[in-house]
């Protein structure tokens, strides 16, 4: 993109996921154009990998499934996944993913979150609710894994791999 407006093809997702090897799960792309009011990513959960429930507070997210099948875990139950699903996941709704034997590769756009400020707690010991919309920041960019919940966790309990949110705290 050139920054000045005009649109662009960014990525293709054939050619993302063809040169990512294939037992590597985490972010293969995201959209990174300076002034967005979007964010995007092409994320690969690998087989039989899961991104834990949870809840996001603040912003919808929409998803589309780029390639393989599982399943969307909801308050309201399992929905089947595969390629071609079109789901919105509205704030406040409960949602993990659950990978099939071929893994899935899904695409989540999302209004973009302005940037990180401090915020007292409402009330004396009160945690601030909910995840962030991707959990990418936790995801082992190497192997696919979930870190835990944990704030200070800097790499992956699996491979050993630096993880994105710990580049981000130290940049």
């Amino acid at each position: 993109m050139t920054g000045n407006g005009d649109a662009a093809v960014l990525a293709r997702a054939g050619e993302l996921m063809r040169g990512a090897p294939a037992d590597r799960g985490g972010a293969l792309w995201r959209l990174a154009a300076d002034g967005r009011q979007l964010d995007a990513n092409l994320v690969r959960v690998t087989p039989d990998t899961r991104v834990p429930a949870h809840v996001e507070p603040d912003l919808d997210v929409f998803l589309y499934v780029v390639d393989g099948d599982g399943r969307l875990d909801t308050g309201d139950g399992e929905r089947p996944l595969d390629a071609g699903c079109v789901v919105w996941l509205p704030r406040g709704a409960r949602r993990g993913v659950v990978a099939g034997p071929e893994g899935l590769t899904y695409l989540t756009v999302h209004r973009r979150r302005p940037g990180l400020s401090i915020r007292p707690a409402t009330a004396p010991g009160a945690e601030e609710a909910g995840e962030a919309a991707c959990l990418l920041d936790r995801m082992c960019p190497e192997c696919g894994r979930l870190a835990s919940a944990e704030s200070d966790v800097r790499f992956c309990g699996r491979c050993g791999t630096r993880l994105p949110a710990a580049e981000t705290a130290t940049s």
